[in-house]
């Protein structure tokens, strides 16, 4: 496989910078064997069946773009910073602008409450000590910080006090992504209500989405692209719920990629148990699914791990033509944009 197979034209128009309001106005791609449908979010509670269950990602996305400033003597210079992951030797792992003039042992002010040390310095990245941690840490973090939107978004606008409640799902509970579950992202508390009440199950985990997620694919050869690491947790409990669910003839539908690549880690096995620890699953067409029956997910970005991930569960032909058929029908891509449900078969 050849990472021009998974490339495809996407006009600039279609790339959203704001999400639709009500989140359940966004616009559904439903492509269930070889039938697709446009729908709306809203329509869900029409679409699912009693018994099946939506798996949730529960992270809380973290303000994790800062500014600050750097002294030397009299000299200050301003420091752009987005935190990516925790780090393995404490702190955190992050990308700043300008990187090269940074050097280890500096401190980077970032407000009266907040401050970091420049820990070590890669070619890259860096790793920053904070001068706080645990609750006083997230009070200073949420009071400097900015949410951490998406490159192609950024770079059109910068964001804004209402991204801090349009990127956050409302079932976020632990933080620590530096990125949106965005497929969640368009789901409201009546539209969870509803579907509760239709007999839909839900069952929520844990994956800190990684400012990795976002970065390109740069090997041709597919088959021999390194994901990213990102912390996951699926508690006994979830486990039970989904091998239940499995065992009973329900669906088990992971909304969002980021579920759906840690209960396939979960699964690793065979069956569904419980798991925690650090995932770098890429799952490329060829993929065998142990517990996944259908992907509620937005639209990626071309050569990206997400789009080859949705090719593996519908077949790089068929996500071709659901892709060509979102573009032509005008459906707004990415983290803001609409979303789609894919279901295999039919």
């Amino acid at each position: 496989m050849q990472l021009s197979d998974f490339d495809f034209d996407l006009p600039e128009r279609l790339i959203a910078t704001r999400p639709a309001r009500p989140r359940t106005a966004a616009r559904l791609l439903l492509a269930e064997g070889d039938r697709i449908e446009d729908r709306h979010v809203r329509d869900l509670v029409g679409i699912f069946r009693p018994g099946d269950r939506l798996v949730l990602n529960n992270t809380r996305v973290i303000p994790a773009r800062l500014t600050g400033t750097r002294t030397r003597g009299e000299a200050e210079a301003r420091i752009e910073v987005t935190l990516m992951e925790p780090a393995a030797a404490g702190g955190w792992r992050a990308m700043a602008k300008p990187l090269r003039k940074l050097k280890q042992g500096e401190t980077i002010r970032f407000s009266d409450a907040l401050s970091a040390e420049v820990a070590e310095k890669g070619e890259t990245d860096l790793r920053l000590v904070f001068d706080r941690a645990g609750a006083a840490f997230d009070a200073a973090l949420a009071e400097a910080g900015a949410m951490p939107l998406p490159p192609y978004i950024a770079a059109r606008r910068a964001p804004d006090a209402q991204d801090d409640e349009d990127y956050q799902t409302v079932f976020a509970r632990h933080a620590g992504a530096v990125a949106a579950p965005t497929a969640s992202l368009h789901f409201d508390r009546p539209l969870l209500e509803a579907l509760a009440a239709r007999g839909v199950g839900f069952t929520e985990v844990t994956l800190h989405v990684g400012a990795g997620t976002f970065l390109p694919v740069k090997v041709e050869d597919v088959t021999t692209h390194r994901m990213h690491a990102e912390w996951g947790e699926v508690t006994e409990a979830a486990a039970a719920e989904i091998a239940a669910t499995k065992a009973a003839g329900g669906r088990v539908i992971p909304v969002g990629t980021t579920a759906l690549r840690l209960i396939e880690s979960a699964a690793a096995s065979g069956a569904i148990r419980p798991w925690r620890g650090e995932t770098d699953i890429f799952i490329y067409p060829g993929y065998r699914f142990r517990v996944t029956d259908a992907l509620m997910t937005n639209f990626h970005l071309p050569k990206s791990t997400l789009l080859m991930l949705v090719s593996a569960l519908m077949g790089q032909e068929r996500i071709r033509a659901i892709y060509d058929h979102a573009v032509r029908h005008d459906y707004r891509f990415f983290s803001y944009g609409d979303a789609s449900l894919l279901i295999p078969g039919g």
